[in-house]
């Protein structure tokens, strides 16, 4: 087990975050997470990091601050939270976020303020996604098993099990990761290079339960694989990942869409067959059979949150696909099949974008702003996806589970 952290920390400070010599990183993980962070810290230095910080949450006081606080604390933070980001934003400080949370982990509290403070409290995120819009940094999310995490997912709390799929999905059971990861990027490029040639004015999805248009902006691109950061430093955002996505217009999505696989929030709820309704870009209704308050309390809590900020698309040829495996976590579960998101738009994804737009006048243009950005699986091989043409053409993206487009 040891030698699996040690090769997959590697891989995380060498492709996930591409550690440079005098760099600096920061950790956020859970105190269950410690065996990997211990050799991320080691992997971080060997690299040639100059300082490895680590962030540690406990599971139990983060539910006493969310039930037991006063009201008007839930959603603040205090002034060190906020001078910490801007600290990471003027080193350039690189972050690597460690998921593997256990289920329900919040079950019992108000939905509500759950959703005003994890993963952090409301008044830091507008900051943290200011951050993140400044490309200053390279971050990376990475899951770590666990055996409550194990158990929802095999039903038994088998820490070897997970571990060993987590390994397939990243290509660590590869000779060579690292090359084999330099492979994979390159085939997503080469995806989403035709998907950028054709400039679709929308994406279609039909399948059972769901019949949904979503528009692009003209300035849309789409993306997958590696990211840069401003100075072009090369990154991988999640490991791992199969998807190629952009953001759409926010104003354009019409119709209904049902949910293929159960959606775990940040929060750890899980949410099972849920539908939304879609009317002028704006979820107008929202139904699942377990879950749906929670969902509720995410759509009402955050500005923007009722728009869509991501369209993704993968086929089910995955490495997470072929896993037939549901992992209850969206890290992993995104990359079995195509999936939207309500909430924040990818400031990355627009081309031309002017510089200095206030949230609202980037929502006026169709872009999405918001404090929240939560992946709904809803292809599989019943799902059928097709590009629109400005002039009404209609091309098959994926049919069967397959990638069509060549």
């Amino acid at each position: 087990m040891q030698d699996l952290l040690e090769r997959y920390a590697r891989l995380v400070m060498r492709v996930g975050i591409n550690v440079q010599t005098g760099g600096e990183v920061l950790i956020r993980a859970m105190l269950e997470h410690a065996p990997l962070v211990r050799a991320l810290v080691r992997a971080g230095y060997e690299a040639g990091a100059r300082r490895v910080e680590v962030n540690f949450e406990d599971l139990e006081v983060l539910r006493s601050q969310i039930a037991l606080a006063p009201d008007e604390a839930v959603g603040s933070a205090p002034q060190w939270m906020f001078d910490q980001l801007a600290d990471i934003k003027e080193q350039r400080r690189a972050l690597v976020f460690v998921i593997g949370w256990p289920p329900d982990m919040f079950a019992g509290i108000d939905p509500a303020r759950v959703a005003r403070s994890f993963p952090s409290p409301a008044a830091l995120r507008a900051e943290a996604r200011k951050v993140a819009d400044s490309r200053r940094r390279a971050w990376v999310g990475i899951a770590c098993a666990t055996p409550a995490w194990a158990e929802q997912v095999y039903g038994e709390p088998d820490v070897e099990r997970l571990w060993d799929a987590i390994a397939h999905v990243c290509r660590l059971d590869e000779p060579d990761p690292v090359a084999a990861w330099q492979a994979h990027i390159a085939k997503l490029e080469a995806r989403y290079g035709l998907l950028n040639e054709r400039r679709f004015d929308a994406i279609r999805f039909r399948g059972p339960g769901t019949d949904l248009t979503i528009g692009l902006l003209p300035q849309s691109r789409w993306q997958g694989g590696a990211d840069e950061t401003d100075l072009g430093l090369s990154y991988v955002a999640n490991i791992p990942t199969d998807e190629v996505f952009t953001s759409p217009d926010r104003r354009r999505a019409e119709g209904v869409v049902r949910t293929t696989r159960p959606v775990g929030l940040i929060s750890g709820a899980i949410v099972r067959d849920l539908e939304l309704v879609f009317r002028d870009g704006a979820i107008v209704e929202a139904a699942a059979a377990h879950g749906e308050e929670d969902v509720r309390a995410q759509l009402d809590a955050y500005e923007g949150a009722r728009h869509l900020g991501e369209i993704a698309l993968a086929d089910s040829r995955s490495r997470v696909g072929e896993l037939d495996t549901l992992f209850y976590n969206g890290l992993l579960d995104e990359n079995a099949a195509c999936h939207i998101a309500y909430g924040a738009s990818f400031l990355e994804c627009f081309e031309g974008l002017p510089e200095g737009l206030s949230d609202d006048e980037l929502r006026a243009l169709g872009v999405n702003r918001a404090h929240v950005h939560t992946d709904l699986m809803i292809g599989s091989d019943d799902v059928e996806v097709d590009g629109l043409a400005t002039g009404g053409e209609v091309v098959p993206l994926l049919r069967s589970g397959d990638w069509q487009l060549a």
